[in-house]
């Protein structure tokens, strides 16, 4: 049964409109147009110095993602765009990692215009009306033509996001949200959004403490991290493929996993992009611990300290020391931001 008091969110990105407003932002105004004109074949796929740009202006989508589920929880994200170009259709893995609904929009006219404005427009104010519980609309697009949206979203009762990229973003579309907050300015983003599930690695942290089980699992396969635990390694060489029991961070990670499985590695990041969100909503400098652990279950629902190898969320936040502090001076664990992180 859902809670009804919950708040409840709907993502709306304009992916053409946001992929091309970052890649001017960081080359200059107009340079999609100009580069996508003279450096690409005649099947459109970009040249290899185009395709060097457009990495160096790529959009972390997760970072959007995650800063509109510190509004509540997620109900649904559309991306409205061509899919079939070759600038879109790179963003597959970071798409489909995050379980986007993805709209096909065909270009309908020889200078590209996909008509994505109308379609979302159409759609959003179709869910409204289908999905009366929905609380905010985030809008991720800079173009003035979303002020009649965020307009009458507002006059329905939903509290309005906007998303857009600096430089880009029409004056009026702000004034028409409730709130606007601009790309490079998102807590948590990271400047290798390619491989959103692999991020670098922390500095060393102080492995947990764990239990042995009562039998061995026998030998670690793909989808087990821990393997069993009564083979600890007996030299540095053969611990890089043993299972073993008290394992290191780094150790672990190395360990193929299940799509769904989140790495301990995962869990770092997690815990670091959920403690920016919460602290940017909040003005407290220590924030409640299941504050914290709820954010990291809307960001990303496999997390579980558990299956991870911890007892408890404060043993997961204690084995992050590098990333967060934990104060345990009273029944309430509150949790914060390590200073200078």
């Amino acid at each position: 049964m859902t809670d009804t008091d919950e708040a409840r969110v709907a993502v709306y990105i304009d992916f053409d409109n946001i992929v091309i407003s970052h890649y001017d932002h960081e080359h200059g105004r107009n340079a999609f147009s100009r580069d996508r004109a003279r450096e690409t074949d005649a099947d459109g796929e970009p040249s290899a110095a185009m395709a060097e740009r457009l990495d160096a202006a790529t959009i972390d989508v997760g970072a959007i993602i995650d800063f509109a589920s510190s509004y509540g929880t997620i109900v649904l994200t559309r991306a409205y765009a061509d899919w079939s170009a070759p600038v879109n259709s790179r963003y597959q893995r970071q798409l489909v990692g995050r379980a986007v609904d993805l709209v096909q929009l065909f270009p309908a006219a020889a200078y590209a215009k996909n008509g994505a404005d109308i379609r979302l427009a159409v759609d959003a104010v179709e869910d409204m009306f289908r999905l009366p519980d929905l609380t905010h609309v985030v809008i991720v697009a800079g173009d003035s033509d979303y002020v009649p949206l965020a307009q009458r979203c507002k006059r329905l009762g939903r509290y309005v996001v906007g998303v857009g990229v600096a430089g880009s973003t029409s004056r009026s579309l702000g004034a028409a949200c409730d709130e606007l907050i601009t790309y490079g300015a998102l807590p948590g983003l990271t400047a290798g959004p390619d491989e959103p599930d692999e991020p670098e690695p922390d500095e060393p942290e102080p492995a947990p403490e764990r239990r042995p089980t009562a039998a061995a699992d026998g030998p670690e396969t793909g989808g087990r991290r821990g393997g069993g635990a009564g083979s600890a390694p007996t030299t540095a060489a053969e611990g890089q493929s043993a299972a073993v029991p008290t394992g290191t961070e780094d150790e672990d990670d190395t360990a193929p996993e299940p799509d769904a499985a989140l790495s301990r590695r995962g869990a770092s990041r997690l815990l670091e992009r959920a403690l920016r969100l919460a602290h940017e909503k909040s003005d407290e400098e220590w924030l409640h611990s299941s504050v914290v652990k709820t954010q990291m279950k809307r960001m990303d629902p496999s997390f579980n300290e558990k299956a991870l190898g911890y007892g408890s969320f404060s043993e997961f936040v204690k084995s992050r020391n590098s990333v967060a502090e934990l104060d345990e001076s009273d029944q309430t664990r509150r949790i914060r931001l390590r200073p200078g992180r």
